[in-house]
Protein backbone atom coordinates (compact mmCIF):
# COMPACT_ATOMS: atom_id res chain seq x y z
CA UNK A 1 0.00 0.00 0.00
CA UNK A 2 2.66 2.15 1.20
CA UNK A 3 4.56 2.01 -2.34
CA UNK A 4 1.26 2.69 -3.97
CA UNK A 5 0.34 5.65 -2.03
CA UNK A 6 4.10 6.67 -3.15
CA UNK A 7 3.44 6.77 -6.93
CA UNK A 8 0.58 8.34 -6.98
CA UNK A 9 1.78 10.72 -5.32
CA UNK A 10 4.94 11.04 -7.71
CA UNK A 11 2.18 11.03 -10.53
CA UNK A 12 0.21 13.86 -9.41
CA UNK A 13 3.43 15.77 -8.53
CA UNK A 14 4.10 15.58 -12.07
CA UNK A 15 0.76 16.77 -13.34
CA UNK A 16 1.60 19.72 -10.77
CA UNK A 17 4.54 20.34 -12.96
CA UNK A 18 2.78 20.06 -16.03
CA UNK A 19 -0.61 21.63 -15.65
CA UNK A 20 -0.12 23.54 -12.48
CA UNK A 21 -2.20 22.95 -9.55
CA UNK A 22 -5.49 24.47 -9.91
CA UNK A 23 -5.70 23.34 -13.72
CA UNK A 24 -5.00 19.67 -12.51
CA UNK A 25 -8.56 17.66 -11.14
CA UNK A 26 -8.69 14.43 -9.28
CA UNK A 27 -10.06 12.89 -12.45
CA UNK A 28 -6.75 13.81 -14.31
CA UNK A 29 -5.12 11.96 -11.38
CA UNK A 30 -7.20 8.91 -11.47
CA UNK A 31 -6.62 8.32 -14.84
CA UNK A 32 -2.63 9.47 -14.91
CA UNK A 33 -2.05 6.92 -11.91
CA UNK A 34 -4.18 4.28 -13.32
CA UNK A 35 -6.27 4.24 -9.92
CA UNK A 36 -9.79 4.15 -8.92
CA UNK A 37 -11.62 7.11 -7.15
CA UNK A 38 -12.07 4.39 -4.27
CA UNK A 39 -8.38 3.95 -4.18
CA UNK A 40 -7.70 7.86 -4.02
CA UNK A 41 -9.62 8.07 -0.87
CA UNK A 42 -8.24 5.34 1.13
CA UNK A 43 -5.12 7.19 0.24
CA UNK A 44 -6.10 11.03 0.63
CA UNK A 45 -9.23 13.01 1.67
CA UNK A 46 -8.66 15.63 -0.74
CA UNK A 47 -6.39 16.68 -3.21
CA UNK A 48 -5.14 19.57 -0.36
CA UNK A 49 -4.08 16.91 1.58
CA UNK A 50 -2.53 15.27 -1.47
CA UNK A 51 -0.46 18.24 -1.89
CA UNK A 52 0.72 18.43 1.46
CA UNK A 53 1.96 14.83 1.02
CA UNK A 54 4.26 15.90 -1.82
CA UNK A 55 5.37 18.61 -0.02
CA UNK A 56 6.46 15.78 3.04
CA UNK A 57 7.84 13.38 0.66
CA UNK A 58 10.51 16.08 -0.73
CA UNK A 59 11.17 17.71 2.79
CA UNK A 60 12.35 14.80 4.33
CA UNK A 61 14.53 13.56 1.24
CA UNK A 62 15.81 17.07 1.43
CA UNK A 63 16.65 16.58 5.45
CA UNK A 64 18.15 13.32 4.78
CA UNK A 65 20.45 15.00 1.99
CA UNK A 66 21.47 18.11 4.23
CA UNK A 67 21.99 15.90 6.74
CA UNK A 68 24.24 13.32 4.99
CA UNK A 69 26.58 16.28 4.57
CA UNK A 70 27.33 16.94 8.33
CA UNK A 71 28.19 12.75 8.54
CA UNK A 72 32.32 13.27 9.37
CA UNK A 73 31.87 16.86 9.04
CA UNK A 74 32.60 20.08 11.34
CA UNK A 75 29.00 21.78 11.52
CA UNK A 76 30.92 24.98 11.42
CA UNK A 77 32.21 24.60 8.07
CA UNK A 78 30.40 27.18 6.30
CA UNK A 79 31.48 25.38 2.95
CA UNK A 80 29.53 22.13 4.23
CA UNK A 81 26.40 25.34 4.75
CA UNK A 82 26.92 26.19 1.28
CA UNK A 83 26.80 22.65 -0.24
CA UNK A 84 23.17 21.93 1.86
CA UNK A 85 22.23 25.55 0.28
CA UNK A 86 22.77 24.39 -3.48
CA UNK A 87 21.16 20.68 -2.77
CA UNK A 88 17.82 22.68 -1.01
CA UNK A 89 17.67 25.35 -3.67
CA UNK A 90 18.38 22.43 -6.91
CA UNK A 91 15.56 20.73 -5.30
CA UNK A 92 13.37 23.41 -5.08
CA UNK A 93 13.99 23.82 -8.89
CA UNK A 94 13.59 20.06 -9.62
CA UNK A 95 10.63 19.88 -7.53
CA UNK A 96 9.01 23.34 -8.61
CA UNK A 97 8.16 24.38 -5.07
CA UNK A 98 8.30 28.04 -5.86
CA UNK A 99 5.83 28.35 -8.44
CA UNK A 100 3.59 25.48 -6.50
CA UNK A 101 3.91 27.85 -3.42
CA UNK A 102 2.79 30.93 -5.57
CA UNK A 103 -0.56 28.81 -6.63
CA UNK A 104 -0.87 28.28 -3.32
CA UNK A 105 -0.84 31.64 -1.44
CA UNK A 106 -2.99 32.68 -4.79
CA UNK A 107 -6.17 30.26 -3.42
CA UNK A 108 -8.28 30.33 -0.38
CA UNK A 109 -7.55 27.43 1.43
CA UNK A 110 -6.64 28.61 4.23
CA UNK A 111 -5.48 24.81 5.58
CA UNK A 112 -2.64 24.79 2.23
CA UNK A 113 -1.80 28.57 3.53
CA UNK A 114 -0.99 27.54 7.09
CA UNK A 115 1.08 24.45 6.06
CA UNK A 116 3.29 26.92 3.53
CA UNK A 117 3.61 28.81 6.20
CA UNK A 118 4.93 26.43 8.30
CA UNK A 119 7.05 25.49 5.85
CA UNK A 120 8.56 28.02 5.62
CA UNK A 121 8.78 29.04 9.52
CA UNK A 122 10.67 25.32 9.37
CA UNK A 123 12.98 26.43 7.08
CA UNK A 124 13.74 29.68 8.91
CA UNK A 125 14.41 27.57 11.81
CA UNK A 126 16.76 25.32 10.15
CA UNK A 127 18.33 28.64 9.01
CA UNK A 128 18.69 30.03 12.24
CA UNK A 129 20.53 26.10 13.81
CA UNK A 130 22.65 26.30 11.29
CA UNK A 131 23.85 29.61 11.89
CA UNK A 132 24.42 28.77 15.82
CA UNK A 133 26.64 26.08 14.24
CA UNK A 134 28.83 28.55 12.24
CA UNK A 135 28.75 31.61 13.66
CA UNK A 136 29.06 30.48 18.12
CA UNK A 137 26.27 30.95 20.70
CA UNK A 138 28.17 34.60 21.61
CA UNK A 139 26.35 35.29 18.65
CA UNK A 140 22.86 33.66 19.24
CA UNK A 141 20.75 36.71 20.12
CA UNK A 142 21.28 38.40 16.51
CA UNK A 143 20.94 35.35 14.72
CA UNK A 144 17.00 35.00 14.27
CA UNK A 145 16.93 38.15 12.62
CA UNK A 146 20.19 37.26 10.28
CA UNK A 147 18.05 33.98 9.22
CA UNK A 148 14.96 36.29 8.48
CA UNK A 149 16.60 38.20 6.33
CA UNK A 150 18.86 35.52 4.52
CA UNK A 151 16.11 34.19 3.85
CA UNK A 152 14.67 37.17 1.84
CA UNK A 153 17.83 37.68 0.08
CA UNK A 154 18.32 33.91 -1.14
CA UNK A 155 15.26 34.08 -2.68
CA UNK A 156 15.38 37.13 -4.53
CA UNK A 157 18.74 37.00 -5.75
CA UNK A 158 17.77 33.26 -7.41
CA UNK A 159 14.69 35.46 -8.28
CA UNK A 160 15.96 37.78 -10.15
CA UNK A 161 19.52 35.79 -11.39
CA UNK A 162 17.34 33.60 -12.98
CA UNK A 163 15.27 36.65 -15.25
CA UNK A 164 18.56 38.11 -15.87
CA UNK A 165 20.13 34.66 -17.34
CA UNK A 166 17.07 33.08 -19.47
CA UNK A 167 19.28 29.98 -20.01
CA UNK A 168 18.94 29.48 -15.89
CA UNK A 169 20.92 30.88 -12.92
CA UNK A 170 24.33 29.16 -11.78
CA UNK A 171 23.41 28.42 -8.63
CA UNK A 172 26.45 27.65 -7.21
CA UNK A 173 27.24 31.44 -7.75
CA UNK A 174 24.39 32.79 -6.40
CA UNK A 175 24.65 30.83 -3.07
CA UNK A 176 28.58 31.66 -3.03
CA UNK A 177 27.46 35.19 -3.15
CA UNK A 178 24.59 35.32 -0.75
CA UNK A 179 26.32 33.11 1.84
CA UNK A 180 29.38 35.95 1.53
CA UNK A 181 26.45 38.84 2.39
CA UNK A 182 25.76 36.75 5.36
CA UNK A 183 29.17 37.04 6.79
CA UNK A 184 28.83 40.88 7.09
CA UNK A 185 25.85 41.17 7.73
CA UNK A 186 26.37 38.48 11.04
CA UNK A 187 29.40 40.77 11.54
CA UNK A 188 27.70 44.14 11.66
CA UNK A 189 24.85 43.70 13.38
CA UNK A 190 26.56 41.70 16.27
CA UNK A 191 28.33 44.65 16.21
CA UNK A 192 25.71 47.15 16.06
CA UNK A 193 23.79 45.50 19.44
CA UNK A 194 20.53 46.09 17.82
CA UNK A 195 17.99 43.51 18.39
CA UNK A 196 15.14 43.34 16.20
CA UNK A 197 13.46 39.97 17.63
CA UNK A 198 14.17 37.68 20.11
CA UNK A 199 15.65 34.57 19.24
CA UNK A 200 13.05 32.59 21.48
CA UNK A 201 10.32 34.01 18.90
CA UNK A 202 10.83 31.01 16.63
CA UNK A 203 9.88 28.46 19.48
CA UNK A 204 6.35 30.48 19.64
CA UNK A 205 6.22 30.30 16.01
CA UNK A 206 6.28 26.56 15.53
CA UNK A 207 5.05 23.60 17.22
CA UNK A 208 6.41 22.31 20.93
CA UNK A 209 8.12 19.22 21.25
CA UNK A 210 8.33 16.75 24.06
CA UNK A 211 11.81 17.51 24.26
CA UNK A 212 10.12 20.60 26.95
CA UNK A 213 8.81 17.92 28.88
CA UNK A 214 10.28 16.88 32.07
CA UNK A 215 9.60 13.67 31.94
CA UNK A 216 11.32 12.56 28.77
CA UNK A 217 14.25 14.69 29.92
CA UNK A 218 14.85 12.77 33.40
CA UNK A 219 14.25 9.72 31.72
CA UNK A 220 17.02 10.95 28.94
CA UNK A 221 19.43 12.03 31.64
CA UNK A 222 19.22 8.75 33.68
CA UNK A 223 19.87 6.42 30.38
CA UNK A 224 22.21 8.34 29.13
CA UNK A 225 24.43 8.66 32.42
CA UNK A 226 24.30 4.42 32.97
CA UNK A 227 25.80 4.43 29.52
CA UNK A 228 28.62 6.60 30.62
CA UNK A 229 28.82 4.42 33.52
CA UNK A 230 29.31 1.16 31.23
CA UNK A 231 31.49 3.43 29.03
CA UNK A 232 33.96 4.41 31.75
CA UNK A 233 34.46 1.39 33.61
CA UNK A 234 34.67 -1.24 30.97
CA UNK A 235 36.49 0.57 28.03
CA UNK A 236 40.16 0.12 28.70
CA UNK A 237 41.27 1.90 25.45
CA UNK A 238 41.83 5.93 26.19
CA UNK A 239 40.86 6.87 22.67
CA UNK A 240 37.82 4.43 22.66
CA UNK A 241 36.36 5.86 25.75
CA UNK A 242 36.49 9.21 24.63
CA UNK A 243 34.98 8.62 21.50
CA UNK A 244 31.95 6.67 23.31
CA UNK A 245 31.33 9.34 25.79
CA UNK A 246 31.11 11.94 22.99
CA UNK A 247 28.90 10.26 21.10
CA UNK A 248 27.03 9.87 24.35
CA UNK A 249 27.22 13.46 25.17
CA UNK A 250 26.33 14.28 21.33
CA UNK A 251 23.01 12.65 21.69
CA UNK A 252 22.22 14.36 24.91
CA UNK A 253 23.32 17.80 23.00
CA UNK A 254 21.00 17.29 20.20
CA UNK A 255 17.54 16.00 22.21
CA UNK A 256 17.86 18.64 25.01
CA UNK A 257 19.31 21.70 23.48
CA UNK A 258 18.94 21.44 19.44
CA UNK A 259 15.64 23.03 18.23
CA UNK A 260 15.26 20.48 15.80
CA UNK A 261 17.36 17.13 16.68
CA UNK A 262 18.80 15.56 13.77
CA UNK A 263 17.54 12.23 13.49
CA UNK A 264 19.58 11.02 10.90
CA UNK A 265 22.80 11.57 13.07
CA UNK A 266 21.75 10.71 15.90
CA UNK A 267 20.17 7.50 14.89
CA UNK A 268 24.52 7.24 13.38
CA UNK A 269 25.77 7.46 16.84
CA UNK A 270 23.47 5.43 18.22
CA UNK A 271 24.48 2.85 15.91
CA UNK A 272 27.95 3.04 16.33
CA UNK A 273 27.50 2.82 20.04
CA UNK A 274 25.59 -0.42 19.61
CA UNK A 275 28.43 -1.90 17.67
CA UNK A 276 30.18 -1.36 20.74
CA UNK A 277 31.18 -4.32 23.75
CA UNK A 278 29.48 -1.70 26.33
CA UNK A 279 25.95 -2.01 24.94
CA UNK A 280 23.69 -3.72 27.04
CA UNK A 281 19.51 -5.23 26.61
CA UNK A 282 19.30 -2.38 29.02
CA UNK A 283 20.30 0.56 27.29
CA UNK A 284 18.31 -0.45 24.61
CA UNK A 285 15.72 1.72 26.48
CA UNK A 286 17.29 4.59 25.10
CA UNK A 287 17.06 3.58 21.06
CA UNK A 288 13.35 2.90 22.06
CA UNK A 289 12.92 6.25 24.04
CA UNK A 290 14.26 8.20 21.20
CA UNK A 291 12.06 6.24 18.89
CA UNK A 292 9.08 7.21 20.74
CA UNK A 293 10.64 11.00 20.90
CA UNK A 294 10.97 11.49 17.12
CA UNK A 295 7.76 9.34 16.67
CA UNK A 296 5.33 12.25 18.39
CA UNK A 297 7.58 14.99 16.45
CA UNK A 298 6.42 13.35 13.50
CA UNK A 299 2.84 13.18 14.62
CA UNK A 300 3.19 16.93 15.81
CA UNK A 301 4.56 17.57 12.28
CA UNK A 302 1.16 15.77 10.61
CA UNK A 303 -1.13 17.82 12.36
Amino acid sequence: MYNRKQNVIKMAHQLFIEKGYQATSIQDILDYSGISKGTFYNYFSSKNELLIGIYKTIYKQLEKDRNDLLIGRNPADIDIFIKQLELQMISNRKNKLIALYEEVLASNDADLKQYVQNARLKSLHWYFNRFIDIFGEEKKPYLLDCAIMFQGIIQHNLQYNRMANESGEKISRVVGYSVARLVKLVEEVAESGNQLHEPNLIEKWLPSCRKNDNGFKNQLLQLTGAIRKAVTKNLQDESEKEKHLELVDFIQEELLHRNTPRKYLIESALSTLKASSIWKIDNSQLETLIEDYFKQLEEIESN
